[in-house]
């Protein structure tokens, strides 16, 4: 069994990966940490687990008594707790923020997107869990990157529901206020751009143009549907080949002919793309569930590549639209 402690334990990500890990065959939960919320049940807090767990929250944290380390803190504030903590050096971590997602000297994360890293993932000991928005779009660009097929700037406009912000409410976050609302937030500046470009030139190095990314806020709770277009002389029969021999390996990853909807990937760790040609430009739709794909779900996939399980262990799921 992996043993494993969760810190930032009463957010919208760690409920959803407490979620999955307690009917993990192979996990057992050694602690959750909150200092808020220590003593109190985890069921009191994540409020769709009552009948699962009789776990409680902790201000403890028994590092000796666990092999992996999730990390669910907000942005900015893993690098401080992993900086200020001695840590065992044979415990393995997954940070689910996004302080280690972009490579550097200064630390030995790898970008954990199984379907770019994976074998890298397998060898490592740090893994940064990719953002919502991030993986995506990722993963609708990655096979053009491969065959160094993306030559200009690419246009994305992708939509967010109200959990992709966090717990944390604001007036811009709270459901109330997104109801039958739409609005743009971080045009051309979103924080996950850096890793998109990262993923990009780890393909295709030469790559010089700009990501021309339009986020929005949705008025639904979770998911992210992305449409990206980008110049392709390519027929399309040829684009879906080059797609579908990418991804032919991948647990999680499928190109669909028909059109997507959101619905199709909520409650799954799927990624599902399709692909149109109108002219010399390609219209590539790409649709995830945020919490899932874009989280708490792909974390608990590169938890299985780190210890050796097969990847759809505890992540086989059964979309939740009608």
């Amino acid at each position: 069994m992996i043993k494993v402690g969760i810190i930032g334990g009463a957010g919208y990500t760690a409920g959803e990966l407490i979620r999955l890990l307690v009917y993990h065959p192979e996990v057992e939960i050694k602690f959750i940490h909150s200092n808020s919320n220590a003593g109190n049940r985890i069921a009191d807090v994540h409020s769709g687990l009552h009948g699962d767990t009789d776990l409680v929250f902790t201000d403890k944290m028994p590092f000796e008594e666990i092999d992996l380390l999730f990390i669910c803190t907000a942005h900015g504030e893993t690098r401080k707790f992993i900086e200020s903590h001695a840590l065992p050096d044979e415990m393995k971590i997954i940070d689910l923020s996004m302080d280690y997602r972009i490579k550097s000297n200064d630390h030995d994360f790898i970008y954990g997107l199984p379907e770019l890293n994976r074998r890298n993932t397998c060898k490592s000991r740090y893994v940064a869990n990719p953002g919502g928005f991030a993986t995506c779009i990722e993963l609708g660009l990655l096979p053009l990157a491969k065959e160094h097929l993306l030559k200009d700037d690419i246009s994305v406009n992708a939509i967010m529901g109200c959990t992709g912000e966090g717990a944390h409410q604001s007036e811009a976050t709270r459901s109330s206020w997104r109801n039958n609302n739409i609005s743009v937030y971080r045009p051309f500046q979103h924080q996950h751009i850096p890793e998109i470009m990262q993923c990009i030139k780890q393909l295709q190095p030469e790559y010089e143009g700009s990501i021309d990314f339009i986020p929005y806020r949705g008025d639904f709770p979770r998911g992210v549907f992305a449409t990206l277009v980008v110049k392709c002389d390519l027929d399309i029969a040829t684009i879906y080949n080059m797609y579908e021999k990418y991804y032919e390996r991948d647990s999680f990853t499928h190109v669909v002919a028909k059109p997507l909807d959101l619905k199709q990937v909520l409650n799954t760790n799927k990624c599902l793309i399709h692909l149109e040609k109108h002219g010399k430009k390609l219209l590539i739709t790409s649709v995830i569930d945020n919490m899932l794909k874009g989280a708490s779900g792909q974390a608990v996939h590169n938890m299985n590549l780190l210890f050796g399980l097969a990847e759809t262990v505890g992540l086989q799921f059964k979309p939740s639209g009608f």
